[in-house]
């Protein structure tokens, strides 16, 4: 015999066993400190992603002092070695503020232009992995396919207009416009670019992203994939595709970096 559950003590276990939340700081110099460290966290998993390309990536985030600043890696560093103490910081200008090595021109252009259009994002990411950019020649956003993938669901943006290497501030802005309040953008014949209220929220949303194209490469590759229906699809982006889960998702993964290369603290 199955004994069935009191639905008021399912209620009450469920209200109290909450996810965690971002932390909150009681100075500006400690969460300074703390998306420094999930910088070069970032940048280590993406190492391991294998979404490095010789000198091509980069991940920024907003500092939280002086938010016409962004944090961003060295350019031409291989991810796989920053740590807290290689990350600069650039202002707006493209003006390096601290640090000693060159920042990514195409890093600048890009980012402070998202930066500066959108407050609320806090940091992008954007990479040439491989799947990502192989969908990107497609020209076309991702189908939802799979419950991962509707966490994009309606939630991306395409970049048509490829015009070579992102160095141009007007192509940054064309970009960041096209991009509006979307959690991710495709790079036509370039790669992805993400977006999150923390760090760890856009990078995630990159691993995410990522798969999720591999997943769709694969399925197309033999046969022709059944989507979601559209009201499903809605339900399930707003079940896995919020601010806070994106967040929840990457913390694993932090963990996980802290435990097996410290170093990347220094």
């Amino acid at each position: 015999m199955v004994s069935s559950i009191d639905p008021k003590l399912a209620i009450q276990t469920s209200k109290s066993t909450q996810l965690p939340q971002p932390p909150t700081f009681t100075s500006k110099e400690a969460e300074r400190l703390h998306r420094q460290q999930h910088l070069a966290a970032a940048f280590r998993l993406f190492a391991r992603y294998g979404f490095d390309e010789g000198i091509a990536g980069h991940i920024t985030v907003r500092d939280p002092e002086f938010t016409d600043h962004f944090w961003v890696n060295p350019f031409g560093m291989y991810f796989g070695h920053i740590r807290v103490s290689d990350l600069i910081l650039v202002n707006h200008n493209g003006e390096i503020v601290k640090g000693d090595k060159p920042v990514n021109a195409a890093a600048f252009a890009i980012h402070a232009q998202i930066h500066q259009a959108q407050p609320d994002v806090i940091a992008a990411a954007h990479a040439h992995s491989l799947y990502g950019k192989s969908w990107s020649t497609l020209k076309r956003p991702l189908d939802p396919i799979t419950q991962d993938a509707c966490a994009f669901y309606e939630d991306h943006a395409l970049f048509e207009d490829y015009t070579g290497v992102v160095l141009d501030t007007y192509e940054g802005e064309r970009l960041a416009e096209r991009l509006g309040k979307k959690k991710a953008i495709i790079l036509c014949n370039h790669g992805l670019l993400t977006v999150g209220h923390s760090v760890d929220e856009a990078a995630w949303w990159f691993i995410a992203m990522d798969r999720c194209c591999q997943a769709q490469l694969m399925a197309e590759a033999v046969g022709k994939p059944k989507l979601i229906n559209p009201d499903t699809a809605k339900l399930t982006h707003s079940q896995v595709g919020s601010h806070s889960l994106g967040w929840f998702s990457f913390q694993p993964l932090y963990e996980m970096m802290i435990k097996q290369e410290p170093d990347l603290l220094d």
